[in-house]
């Protein structure tokens, strides 16, 4: 009589409310089609001509966007398979700013491919092999299809730094690429520090006014904030400048006290050492030459008197990120103490002017010098809120591209002409490759087709013969960058990617592979899943009505 062997992770095992699938059937392949869900949702917001989603989150909050990375955090994914896919993503988006919807549809093809094989027979072993092999050639073929640099020294010009960011920018706002990129450029150029590759992001910053139109948006050589000054001082020139990030006004004390009144006198009186000290702080601060206070908390009635008396300007600061970036740009230290500032923890700002945006009154702190600014601001204009955050997240992208490039400045040819390159190659490399670890390097080319197919799909032209187009430019005729036309100038759909300026940054590229082929591994790598029983007290069973007792 044949044993029967009892199932990993049987009823005995896991306390009542667990769930345990395991298997081909119950894991791998739920896992795979999960994931694709998940790919498909962003699919058709890659490229210039990806549509937007509409996505109002738990909050009630609206997002109209095609950022992949906005889209998939703000949609709560809960499926533990498609978590690691956001992973990856997420991990594309703070290490290279941009390229996320490419790992993640790479990542949904590549298992898409990989199920036909898993169903087939092949153990997901040799499925992984294939994959990992497949992407260490792919990511070496990549480096030779490098077809231009943009060098970091001497410093570029702002013309090379819009051409090399504009593909990035015209996969999020087609049409407006060029105007977005010459301010990407400008901005990136005010904080240029010596060493280009000390570039950092946080030195340009957003600041969005409704109203006007894009074309009236504009950068400035400062900070902007979009409040006015809080006293009558709305301007400065040449201004020293405090900044404190305790409450200007009279300190409360921790515990309650009692006190007692025994003559008019004494009522009179009771405020005034409170005063007199309060006024003596203002006094001894504009003593010391301060034209303007920044505070990061509160600032009371009396002692906005005394700063209006003094004629001292005060806007009021309320961002702790903010504060730190504006202490950076007037060169001042935050003090946790009211009192005047020594010659060290104060700053210097030129132009401190109140200005009025589209009806907005905003207030604008310059530094007029020839001297590079600390931080430039780009104002944005537009029709709406929506409109605006979107615009935002876009000039997000093109500055962290412009980072990137500064500190790499390879570039490979983009609309998917590397990608057809590298599957191609691949293709040729699986076919001499011995064993079963070949198939899965053929799926991993073919799934670099995902790529021009997706830009080609929503640009609505007909995928077969543009990728059949591909191959034959790149195959007989030997053109690495040709690449999917979806402006439709030429008959077939294809186009010299190189020719019409749309270069990809080789090393966000490089990255969003190894991601995407990593995330497809982990995936496949999961042979059972367990989840336990959400945590949660259960209300009390009520026996009959509360009130009857």
């Amino acid at each position: 009589m044949a044993l029967k062997v009892p199932k990993a992770g049987g009823p005995d095992l896991f306390k009542a409310g667990y769930k345990h699938m395991s298997g081909l059937e119950e894991a791998v392949l739920r896992n795979i089609s999960a994931v694709g869900e998940l790919s498909e949702i962003v699919r058709t917001s890659f490229g210039p001509n990806g549509r937007n989603k509409l996505i109002i989150n738990h909050l009630g909050r609206l997002f109209v966007t095609s950022d992949a990375a906005t889209i998939i955090r703000e949609i709560e994914v809960a499926h533990p398979a498609a978590k690691l896919l956001v992973m990856a993503s997420t991990a594309q988006e703070s290490e290279m700013g941009d390229g996320t919807n490419l790992v993640l549809i790479l990542a949904g093809e590549l298992l898409k491919r990989s199920e036909h094989l898993l169903t087939m027979g092949l153990h997901p072993s040799d499925v992984i092999l294939g994959y990992e092999m497949a992407m260490k050639k792919g990511r070496e073929e990549l480096e030779t299809l490098i077809s231009s640099t943009l060098e970091s020294k001497p410093i570029p010009s702002a013309a090379q730094i819009a051409t090399a960011i504009a593909p990035a920018l015209a996969s999020k706002q087609p049409g407006s690429e060029a105007f977005l990129s010459a301010l990407c450029a400008e901005a990136a150029l005010a904080v240029m520090p010596k060493n280009a590759r000390d570039f950092n992001v946080d030195s340009v910053r957003v600041v969005k006014v409704l109203g006007g139109g894009l074309s009236a948006s504009k950068v400035v050589r400062g900070m902007v904030f979009g409040r006015e000054p809080e006293g009558i001082v709305k301007k400065a020139t040449k201004a020293k400048v405090a900044v404190y990030t305790c409450g200007l006004d009279i300190s409360q004390t921790e515990t309650k006290g009692t006190v007692l009144l025994k003559k008019a006198d004494e009522l009179l009186n009771f405020t005034r050492g409170e005063e007199k000290q309060l006024e003596g702080y203002f006094k001894e601060i504009a003593d010391s030459g301060v034209k303007l206070i920044i505070a990061g908390s509160g600032i009371g009635d009396l002692a906005l008197h005394y700063l209006n008396r003094m004629d001292i300007a005060v806007i009021k600061v309320l961002s702790k990120f903010d504060l730190r970036r504006l202490c950076r740009v007037v060169g001042a230290t935050p003090l946790a103490r009211l009192g005047a500032p020594t010659p060290e923890e104060a700053g210097m700002v030129d132009v401190f002017e109140t200005v009025e945006i589209g009806g907005d009154r905003v207030t604008v702190l310059r530094q007029e010098s020839g001297e590079k600014t600390r931080t430039a601001t780009i104002v944005l204009r537009g029709a709406t809120a929506n409109y605006l955050d979107d615009l935002e997240r876009s000039l997000d992208d093109g500055i962290n591209t412009i980072r990137i490039l500064l500190r790499d400045g390879r570039l490979v040819p983009g609309a998917g002409a590397s990608e057809v390159e590298l599957a191609s190659r691949i293709a040729a490399y699986g076919a001499k490759t011995p064993g079963l670890a070949q198939h899965s390097i053929k799926r991993w080319a073919e799934a670099m087709e995902v790529v021009p197919r997706t830009l080609a799909e929503n640009a609505g032209l007909n995928a077969e013969d543009v990728v059949s187009n591909m191959y034959k430019a790149h195959s007989l005729e030997g053109k690495v960058d040709v690449g999917v036309d979806i402006d439709e100038a030429g008959q077939d759909g294809v186009v010299s990617a190189k020719a019409i300026g749309v270069l990809d940054s080789y090393a966000a590229k490089d990255w969003a592979i190894k991601l995407a082929t990593e995330a497809a591994i982990s995936v496949l790598r999961v042979d059972s899943i367990i989840v336990a029983k959400q945590a949660g007290i259960a209300p009390p069973k009520q026996s009959g009505h509360w009130d009857d007792d």
